[in-house]
């Protein structure tokens, strides 16, 4: 598939969004969140076409599905990232030379940002805010689970785009097929980043794949560590909001490591995971704490493959340890390096957990569920960056920029 023509018609919009002022980016996005409730009948009535294609079972359901107050909180989010300050222009460093040459080092947009992403039609929407409010050109690469609501959210965009001047291009959503992702892929000179969202094996395939520099984002396998000192009723309270808030959400929990000797809290702890019909796989030593007190149809021995599982879906393994360092180990071997958490009342515990762990976001006390762009402030989110070059953790308007550096004379020529 050439797709050259639409790369360069994106790369050539870019350029003209560099150069926009932020008020008309302002008011554009708050007319697009009008936009979006205006015509919330006509994306719920698309999103059915791909709702009827997927079975209700399917994990990935929920996050495909959009309700008319789903649409009115991405309206919200798009006013939200139209108050917020402009990423650009901001001087991150300036010294003046002995010779008298003075340097500015300041921050700019990435250019053109592609997004390749799976059954989540409400990222066509925050991906474009935090593109544009960014200076950035995008280029959607949705999967064909979603096509009729992104086509449909699209083509509100750029009635949008249109009533205000600017380039059409500055958004592009190319086909579903295959082919097209290999082009994006390959969009050398034309794309700057690439940034995946969705499963582990979208993931693995963008990275070995690209020729594009590509930012990892998405993939959840999550821990929450009961300590010994851990209060009980937080960890009920956690571990309830942790797993069943939203299940097919990146930061959901998928496995509960419990200290040995909190073991016999473990069926208090669990107790709202059998309300909400959460599958426990449990390891043989908390096995023996639970069995005949949790439905038995919703509870297995945990086999090898249950740890180091997202299982985006009401699931969760159980793993025992004896010991912190154990603690570390066990979530070291397996985290996706996205969020993980320690519950517990010993503040050197805390501190060794929070130091010791290698992760984007790592909690003490509290639920994972706030690993998210608007819940850390920073508005809606691109992805959340599980990797360590150029940003990590929840990516808004700030890790969409780079910089350059400025640099005035008056004649100076080097020796």
């Amino acid at each position: 598939m050439d797709l050259e023509n639409t790369f360069e018609a994106v790369a050539r919009a870019s350029r003209q969004l560099a150069i926009t002022e932020e008020q008309l980016i302002n008011r554009m996005l708050n007319a697009m969140a009008s936009a979006a409730i205006d015509q919330t009948d006509y994306i719920l009535s698309e999103n059915e076409k791909d709702l009827a294609q997927m079975p209700t079972s399917d994990p990935r359901y929920d996050r495909l599905k959009l309700t008319a107050q789903r649409i009115k909180d991405i309206a919200a989010d798009l006013a939200n990232v139209a108050r917020l300050p402009s990423p650009l222009g901001k001087v991150l460093d300036k010294r003046t030379h002995q010779n008298g040459l003075q340097l500015h080092k300041v921050s700019v947009p990435l250019g053109v940002v592609g997004i390749i992403y799976e059954a989540r039609p409400n990222v066509t929407f925050d991906v474009f805010a935090l593109c544009v409010k960014s200076g950035n050109a995008c280029v959607l690469k949705g999967g064909s689970d979603a096509g009729h609501s992104n086509e449909a959210i699209v083509r509100v965009i750029k009635t949008v785009i249109a009533k205000y001047g600017l380039d059409e291009n500055i958004l592009s959503l190319l086909p579903t097929g295959r082919e097209a992702t290999a082009s994006l892929l390959n969009a050398v000179g034309y794309v700057d980043i690439i940034i995946p969202r969705g499963s582990q094996g979208l993931i693995n395939y963008v990275r070995e794949n690209a020729r594009v520099p590509v930012i990892e984002t998405g993939a959840g396998i999550v821990h929450t560590y009961i300590h010994t000192s851990a209060d009980l009723a937080k960890s009920i309270a956690i571990i309830n909001n942790a797993k069943t808030r939203r299940v097919s959400v990146c930061n959901a929990l998928d496995c509960l490591i419990v200290q040995k000797d909190r073991l016999s809290d473990l069926v208090q702890i669990l107790k709202p995971m059998a309300e909400s019909k959460v599958t426990i796989y449990a390891d043989e030593q908390a096995l023996e704490y639970i069995k005949n007190q949790y439905p038995d149809e919703l509870l297995h021995p945990a086999l090898p493959e249950h740890f180091g599982t997202e299982f985006l879906d009401y699931k969760m393994s159980v793993k025992t340890v004896n010991s912190i360092q154990e603690a570390i180990e066990h979530i070291s071997r397996y985290s996706s390096k996205h969020s993980e958490a320690i519950i517990a009342e010993d503040e050197s515990a805390i501190d060794l957990f929070m130091k010791s762990i290698d992760a984007a976001a790592v909690y003490a006390n509290t639920s994972t569920a706030f690993t998210d762009g608007a819940q850390f402030g920073m508005g809606a989110e691109i992805g959340i960056s599980t990797q360590k070059l150029h940003a990590r953790g929840p990516m808004a308007l700030d890790e969409l920029t780079s910089y350059k550096w400025l640099i005035r004379g008056n004649g100076q020529v080097r020796p």
